[in-house]
């Protein structure tokens, strides 16, 4: 049995996965791994995940530049989410949001309504070409 093996996989295949900033813990995104996307992620010490959109294994900033270097994986007590503690490089502040944000949890409740809390750090249209 591999430390791949440990993991709790879902009917899909795959683990959903947390990645916080090693420096702030600041939660930056939420997205999912395969088997595959989680032994490249420790194999090259940056993050790999598995784009359900695309069908296909997504190198975090293969297309923006912004990488994320990983420091350690973790998982629960339940081995069923993979905790990953990064450092968001290719801007700084770092953007790990396709929205051009410093992390994807931008939007905060305020009443009833969904407000925009954190500012667009670059356009995405100039990052996504």
């Amino acid at each position: 049995m591999t430390w791949l093996d440990s993991i709790k996989w879902d009917r899909d295949g795959l683990v959903p996965v947390i990645a916080q900033e090693a420096g702030t813990h600041d939660v930056l995104m939420f997205a999912f791994m395969n088997r595959e996307a989680l032994a490249e992620t420790a194999r090259r010490g940056e993050a790999v995940y598995w784009s359900r959109s695309r069908g296909r294994l997504w190198h975090k900033g293969e297309e923006s530049g912004h990488i994320q270097k990983v420091h350690e994986i973790r998982t629960d007590c339940d081995n069923d989410v993979v905790l990953l503690t990064v450092t968001q490089l290719g801007h700084e502040p770092g953007i790990a949001c396709h929205t051009g944000r410093h992390s994807c949890f931008f939007q905060r409740l305020e009443g009833d309504v969904w407000q925009a809390v954190e500012p667009v750090l670059k356009d995405p249209e100039s990052i996504y070409k």
